[in-house]
């Protein structure tokens, strides 16, 4: 599988689509090295703090529900 490799300011430039292909690459896990499945979820989690609306509907795959500690 392949991942998609970016800096930080071209996530500026990515689509519902292409956040969708990464999430999918993410739930089914099928990486040929570690690092791969790594880097995507870092690129997902620059969307989360660049783009939030982007990512909605995968949130879980970064664990960053909000929580109540009360």
């Amino acid at each position: 599988m392949q991942t998609i490799a970016r800096s930080l300011h071209e996530v500026a430039n990515l689509t519902a689509q292409d956040v969708a292909k990464l999430a999918l690459r993410l739930e089914e896990d099928d990486y040929q090295n570690p690092f791969d499945g790594l880097n995507d979820w870092h690129l997902l989690r620059a969307i989360a703090f660049q783009r939030p609306e982007l990512i909605e509907p995968y949130i879980h795959l970064l664990d960053l529900e909000p929580c109540d500690e009360a």
